[in-house]
């Protein structure tokens, strides 16, 4: 139990009440900069998430489908944009999951792939010095392919794995789909920067 002390302000000197005084002043002064750093942290925490969550999404990488790319663990940043181009790596929804896959043709757009894996857009084979090893893999679409409008077609760098745009299952990705598209590796440090 704290003991209450008891001033008896007709002893004090004027030397001593104007010490108390500085005292109150900093103490007053001290709960306002408190108050105000808790608030601005507040703020910043807040346009932070909302930046995070609706212009610059934060992805952790999961799976082994854009090997060598990206490996497990990885976290990444992206960018909301409409403007996707061939080789571009896009995150999108998939039922209530978010996949990582790259951009490889846009709608209108005729997909093709010969039994050695190599890719062709509007009959030109694409270069993809990202792919170790090429597969044509687990399909279930009739090539050619001309991808619908609004969408994208899209292939995971480990070709053996990664379901994709060439299975049923995941098919092209829909514009209104697309988390963003990724731009900047944020985890491992080792391996930090743009994509």
């Amino acid at each position: 139990m704290r003991k209450s002390i008891k001033i008896d302000y007709k002893t004090l000197t004027s030397k001593q009440i104007e010490e108390e005084l500085k005292r109150e002043v900093y103490k007053s002064k001290y709960i306002k900069i408190l108050k105000s750093t808790i608030y601005s942290l507040i703020t910043v925490a807040a346009v932070a998430a909302l930046i995070a969550t609706l212009v610059m999404p934060v992805l952790q990488i999961n799976g082994s489908s854009m090997t060598p790319t990206f490996n497990e663990g990885e976290i990444v940043l992206s960018v909301k944009t409409k403007d996707l181009e061939t080789g571009d790596i896009i995150a999108f929804y998939h039922g209530n999951k978010i996949l990582v896959k790259r951009v490889i043709a846009g709608a209108g757009s005729w997909v093709n792939m010969d039994d050695e894996g190599n890719v062709f857009v509007d009959g030109k084979r694409i270069k993809e010095k990202y792919v170790k090893d090429k597969t044509i893999g687990d399909y279930d679409i009739e090539f050619p392919y001309q991808v619908p409008d609004g969408s994208y077609f899209v292939l995971g760098d480990h070709r053996t794995v990664s379901i994709d745009s060439r299975n049923s299952e995941i098919g092209c990705i829909e514009q209104e789909n697309i988390v963003g598209k990724i731009v900047f590796r944020v985890w491992p440090f080792k391996k930090i920067g743009s994509i």
